[in-house]
């Protein structure tokens, strides 16, 4: 009976809505709507239809900006690329643009594959970069921290990243897994979003990911600094999820008038 409720759990996401406030002051834009996904996992247990299912869940919110924050794919890309799972991605729709960064499962699965399927589908990946948006606000977004582990190179520090950049302006940062929030903190960052942690996924997992990070899934301020660290939208492992919802995360963000 549990395996059949988390995996009913599992195919259910909701939109988990947060209402936030950065004290800066954005060139034209008072109001931002970011819709966030993280931990899609694209493979054999997360077919086309789920994906188009997303997606439109995603346009019915009427997104400015779509931001996926790693792991859009699972380790074994083969098959997704074959069936083109991600196809319906082509349809997302946001004026100020799509963006991703690499998560853990992109550098295990294949990290050039995986960047060059992700791209093809119209969404640009923000590799160690940071780039402004509409004169208004800055985007960054970093590789995952296993860059290290699969390719011999670190990746760039946060302030490399945001060396030169105008902190007037509201900085969002896309980050796969949440380590380190005093990094993001101490180079001024308003927002940081993160996924990687499923909250453990599968109860009482979620007590061992509540140990290991600081923010294991949920909203939380330290300071000046917004953090939302999302569960995922779709599971590794077995198709269940006890404990958790999966969820599409959308962001009213208001800036200071």
């Amino acid at each position: 009976m549990l395996l059949l409720a988390g995996f009913i759990n599992e195919l259910n996401p909701r939109v988990k809505r947060i209402q936030l406030d950065i004290h800066k002051k954005s060139a034209d834009i008072k109001k931002l709507k970011v819709v966030m996904v993280s931990d899609i996992h694209l493979g054999a247990l997360m077919g086309q239809r789920r994906v188009e299912a997303m997606v439109n869940r995603i346009n019915s919110l009427n997104p400015d900006l779509v931001l996926f924050a790693g792991d859009i794919l699972d380790e074994v890309i083969s098959p997704v690329i074959y069936h083109d799972t991600g196809k319906p991605l082509l349809k997302l729709s946001a004026p100020l643009g799509v963006y991703a960064i690499t998560g853990n499962h992109e550098y295990i699965g294949g990290i050039e594959k995986a960047v060059k399927y992700i791209e093809a589908h119209h969404i640009k990946l923000l590799r160690d970069s940071c780039i402004e948006i509409a004169q208004s606000f800055y985007l960054a977004g970093r590789e995952d921290r296993d860059k290290k582990r699969f390719t011999g190179t670190k990746r760039k520090s946060l302030q490399d990243i945001l060396e030169g950049i105008d902190h007037t302006l509201p900085v969002i940062l896309m980050d796969h897994q949440p380590f380190n929030l005093d990094e993001t903190i101490n180079n001024k960052v308003d927002l940081q979003l993160s996924g990687h942690t499923h909250h453990g996924q599968i109860w009482p997992i979620n007590y061992l990911t509540k140990r290991i990070f600081e923010i294991s899934w949920g909203y939380q301020q330290k300071g000046q600094t917004h953090f939302y660290v999302s569960n995922g939208y779709g599971t590794w492992g077995p198709p269940i999820r006890l404990g958790s919802r999966p969820e599409i995360v959308c962001l009213e963000i208001r800036f200071e008038q």
